[in-house]
């Protein structure tokens, strides 16, 4: 089998899923399956959907005509504010897009009203982790004017936490846009269908509680990637009890495995990514080398078998320190990731996919 490669396990990520949709179900929460960092696998999206997801949720309009392509005819959402250049894909393939600006909302009502179609909108609203959204205050107007517009059907708001910032989300922010869904509502004698809380950083909140007593409020959705796929709490990263950590794994292949001195020597200058990491001289040490780099990883997000220390990598070379194992050439390593080196893995061309 080729290396390197991502060996995906639809059955693990069927149960990690289903868990967290059976969890979240118990609060009134449901769950938009996000599949941007399988690039729109259709297999997983399907994997996804018969777990009991009620949507899917994309950030990309190729990967969302992907799905399509391939058959996947459940609502999909873009998850992120539409191009002007994409608007009539988007109308013909997402059934609902996020969106925080009214030119765009515009363009979205024109297109959708030539092609025949109703287009759904849910409203981003900035709650402080500073990416996209619309400033509380401004909410209520931008409402009111996209009720205005023919073939755009408005479906609720939601928000992005733990991204950009790192902001948590907590009982002040998700009572914040609980109380702008109660505002909205009653100014304009509405029963919004969506509060989308956010994603995968807001399950320790949903689930656990918080301590004020005030519940979920409002919050009726939440938009799951790396919680289902990865088994990680984006907040500290820590495993989510009850689920796989290792639905996905990435395999390389050694290329080269020798006995080397720790320590680099000559004049140090920078290295092609910049400047070196300080080096802890350990003597001679078993150096393994394996066909894997920056170029197709996030080398910072891989975590490599016990007893394997990761040195460094190059574009297209990853360095471990093996300890007493001295791998041959040819030779296998399995390497867990977490979200960047997950996203940047899936998107390179030189690292295959097999799905099991």
């Amino acid at each position: 089998m080729s290396a390197p490669r991502l060996e995906i396990d639809l059955k693990k990520i069927h149960h990690n899923a289903r868990t967290l949709v059976e969890r979240l179900a118990v609060h009134g929460i449901s769950v938009t399956g996000i599949t941007k960092a399988t690039l729109g696998s259709p297999e997983v999206a399907k994997t996804l959907l018969e777990a009991g997801v009620s949507t899917l949720g994309d950030s990309r309009i190729k990967n969302i005509e992907r799905m399509r392509n391939a058959g996947v005819s459940a609502p999909i959402t873009l998850i992120r504010s539409p191009m002007l250049s994409q608007i009539e894909q988007v109308v013909i393939r997402a059934d609902i897009s996020f969106n925080t600006e009214l030119d765009v909302i515009n363009a979205l009502s024109s297109a959708a009203q030539k092609m025949g179609r109703t287009h759904g909108i849910v409203l981003m609203v900035e709650l402080g982790d500073l990416r996209e959204g619309i400033m509380p205050e401004d909410v209520e107007s931008i409402v009111r004017k996209t009720l205005e517009l023919p073939h755009i059907e408005f479906k609720g708001i939601g928000t992005n936490l733990a991204c950009r910032s790192g902001v948590s989300p907590d009982a002040k922010n998700m009572g914040e846009l609980s109380a702008l869904a109660d505002s909205v509502d009653k100014t304009f004698n509405l029963t919004m269908d969506i509060i989308s809380g956010g994603n995968s950083g807001n399950l320790e909140w949903a689930l656990n509680g918080d301590m004020s007593g005030a519940g979920i409020g409002r919050i009726n959705n939440l938009r799951l990637g790396e919680s289902i796929l990865l088994a990680l709490d984006p907040l500290n990263r820590e495993p989510i009890d009850g689920l796989h950590t290792d639905a996905i794994t990435l395999i390389a292949e050694v290329i080269e495995s020798k006995v080397k001195p720790s320590q680099p020597w000559g004049d140090i200058a920078q290295t092609a990514f910049g400047t070196p990491s300080p080096i802890t001289d350990q003597g001679d040490i078993s150096q393994v080398m394996l066909a894997l780099g920056e170029q197709d990883t996030d080398p910072e997000g891989l975590t490599p078998p016990p007893d394997i220390e990761i040195l460094g990598a190059s574009s297209d070379h990853l360095i471990l320190n093996t300890g007493d194992n001295r791998p041959s050439i040819g030779d296998e390593i399995e390497l867990q990731l977490n979200y960047s080196a997950l996203v940047r893995a899936m998107t390179s061309p030189f690292v295959d996919r097999v799905i099991t």
